[in-house]
């Protein structure tokens, strides 16, 4: 018999190497499938992947351009202040690290070390361990001179005059973007270009490699702003709303002329340095975010849509009797009983009997014509991305007693930089100039002046010269005598008191008040709004709150621009509508003549009063007479135009002192 073990041996070898060659054979195809996918299909992936761990970048943010008043004096600027960092993949004890950097920090609790110490634990290339450290921490953290822990340089935003124009300019956040104010409207033009920072690390984790690219500058911001304007506004509509106990204010100070704001103030305040210990309500720009019901100050509007429309002149003659008016089962009172009052009385009285039934006169369409034009209902300016555009109604939706709300400053909501922007508009004789706050651009050294503003007539020069004349009578004469008067300056302005919405129904006890106006009244350097929100003290009277602040103001800001005394101010000039220069901001008062002529007006300087009002009877023209004794100066002068059924304007006194036919400014 045959053995066939050793047959039996070969095949069992034969199987076993078969199987091993073709396992060999599938694992290397399966390798070399593996390493085509690797290399060619997900190439440009695993490269990425690995470029990603092997290299970190941290953006450096960019130094933010500085903001400056329009005297170059610096607003915010930004500092290169330390920022500490560490590499955790080279701290080989976490929890020891921690312990030792919350001792060189300033403050650092139980629970912001465990967070550090967590933080710490990961193998991560770059963590922030604390931001905008003072240079006694970052001495501290030198002196450690741990492995894996830096100090890099960051920009940090600061405010040198604290809360000055704080909601003006705004403020910003860790990450350097503006969050408030100009910082956030202008944010991408201050901001400037990031740096960056390259971290390299091994296949550990361990970084062997920094590289820097420092942050660029952006570009700096010149504003209108006066900052001496701007701490006299703030410190005394903070003296008036405290005195006053009140909610709140704003104050904002206008160039009629240009648009430029010379200074913007809300009270309560904050300091953009410390921003978040402040709460909404004290960073919130009242000047652009708040609406209020104007009140009586909107009568301004009413009067120019009815004087303008030629529904009423300001010497014709209104009947407030009995002192309130009805509409249906609602009724509205005047503080007092006037009787039968000339228009310019009425406003200078603040009847609001007077102005309805103008308002009816005028009507919803006219009234909301001019309304409009004067830049109610829409955001005034394009310096303030947060400005509110205020509510007016479609004119078609205002009843007899809607319309009467309006006509008297109610049921129409508004901001204090419009009401400015409309004041400013009599102030330079009819025109209104978009307001603006940003001056100029700096970039490289290279100044860009911002664009002129724009200019919209919305009354003519006649009627901005015969409203004036009513308000600086509201200011001598008026509600506001004894309130808004600054010693040596002709004023014109008005009151207004405005009950405010306390669960849909008028509140008896709480009330916006506000004065509005312009000075020198003939010639003005600005126009001027002062809004008391809620006063508590006993008085809440427009004139008796916000007038006292308005005089402050002024009386200050005038001695700071060097203006002179205007004890006897220059009447409006008067021209031919037919001239074909148009007037422009700034010059005085101007004065129309209907093209049909009119007679020329007699010499009446040295007159009494008695015979100058003989004389205008004659040629049937109204006469409106301020002081007492003999004419020292008119207006219209002498031999210029002046139109049948107008009206001349004369001055008197008893001892002038000043030559015949004199009308100029007396020092």
């Amino acid at each position: 018999m045959t053995d066939d073990r050793p047959n039996a041996w070969r095949r069992t070898i034969r199987q076993r190497a078969l199987i091993a060659g073709v396992a060999l054979a599938v694992w290397s195809t399966a390798i070399e499938a593996r390493l085509v996918y690797l290399q060619v299909v997900r190439h440009d992936d695993i490269l990425a992947m690995a470029d990603k761990q092997q290299r970190r970048t941290i953006e450096a943010p960019a130094k933010r351009g500085e903001i400056r008043d329009r005297h170059n004096r610096v607003l915010a600027y930004s500092v290169d202040v330390d920022s500490v960092y560490a590499v955790p993949s080279e701290i080989a004890d976490p929890k020891q690290a921690a312990r030792d950097l919350c001792r060189a920090l300033d403050a650092c609790s139980a629970g912001d070390r465990a967070e550090l110490e967590r933080r710490l634990d990961r193998k991560a290339a770059f963590t922030f361990v604390e931001r905008f450290v003072s240079a006694a921490v970052s001495d501290r953290i030198r002196a450690l001179d741990m492995q894996g822990v830096g100090l890099m340089k960051e920009s940090r935003r600061f405010y040198p005059n604290r809360e000055l124009a704080g909601h003006v300019l705004g403020y910003v956040g860790t990450d350097n973007v503006g969050l408030g104010g100009l910082e956030a409207a202008y944010n991408k033009m201050i901001l400037g270009a990031p740096g960056k920072v390259l971290v390299q690390t091994d296949a550990r984790g361990r970084a062997f490699n920094r590289v820097e690219r420092l942050p660029t500058t952006g570009a700096t911001l010149e504003l209108t702003i006066d900052e001496q304007l701007q701490y006299i506004v703030e410190r005394e509509l903070a003296a008036g709303v405290q005195h006053h106990k009140a909610a709140g204010g704003t104050a904002v100070m206008m160039d009629p002329s240009t648009g430029e704001i010379l200074a913007m103030a809300s009270y309560p305040t904050f300091n953009p340095n410390v921003f978040r210990e402040a709460d909404a309500d004290e960073r919130r720009n009242r000047a652009v975010q708040d609406l209020y019901e104007p009140g009586s100050t909107f009568k301004i509007v009413t009067a120019s849509a009815a004087m303008e429309e030629g529904v009423i002149k300001p010497t014709d003659m209104v009947n407030t009797d009995p002192g309130f008016i009805t509409i249906g089962a609602r009724r509205i009172d005047d503080t007092h009983r006037y009787g039968v009052v000339t228009f310019a009385d009425a406003i200078v009285k603040s009847s609001n009997v007077g102005a309805i039934k103008v308002g009816w006169d005028v009507g919803a369409n006219r009234l909301d014509t001019y309304v409009r034009r004067f830049g109610f209902g829409r955001p005034v300016s394009s310096d303030f991305p947060g400005e509110s555009p205020g509510i007016v109604w479609d004119p078609a939706k205002l009843d007899r007693s809607a319309l009467a709300s309006v006509s008297m400053g109610y049921q129409v909501g508004v901001t204090p930089l419009q009401m400015v922007t409309a004041t400013a508009a009599v102030a330079n004789g009819g025109i209104r100039v978009k307001p603006r706050i940003v001056r100029a651009v700096v970039r490289d050294g290279v100044r860009t002046p911002t664009e002129i503003a724009e200019e919209h007539r919305v009354i003519s020069a006649r009627t901005a010269a015969e409203l004036t004349t009513i308000m600086e009578e509201v200011v001598t004469i008026g509600t506001a005598k004894g309130f808004a008067q600054v010693e040596g300056f002709s004023v014109a302005g008005k009151t207004g008191t405005a009950q405010k919405l306390v669960n849909r129904v008028y509140s008896h006890s709480e009330y916006n008040v506000s004065f509005t106006g312009f000075v020198p009244s003939r010639k003005p350097a600005f126009a001027l709004v002062v809004v008391v929100d809620t006063p508590r003290n006993g008085f809440y009277y427009g004139a008796s709150v916000a007038g006292p602040i308005f005089k402050t103001i002024a009386d200050a800001a005038l001695r700071h621009l060097g203006v002179p005394p205007t004890v006897f101010p220059a009447p409006p000039v008067v021209v031919d509508r037919r001239a074909q220069a148009a007037p422009l901001p700034g010059v005085p008062m101007v004065v129309t003549v209907d093209d049909a002529g009119g007679r020329a007006m007699p010499d009446l300087v040295g007159l009494s009063a008695r015979e100058a009002l003989r004389r205008m009877a004659r040629l049937g023209v109204s006469l409106r007479m301020q002081g007492t004794g003999t004419v020292v100066a008119q207006y219209p002068e002498a031999g210029q135009t002046v139109a049948v059924g107008g009206s001349c304007t004369i001055m008197l006194d008893r001892g002038t002192g000043r030559g015949r036919g004199s009308t100029g400014n007396a020092p």
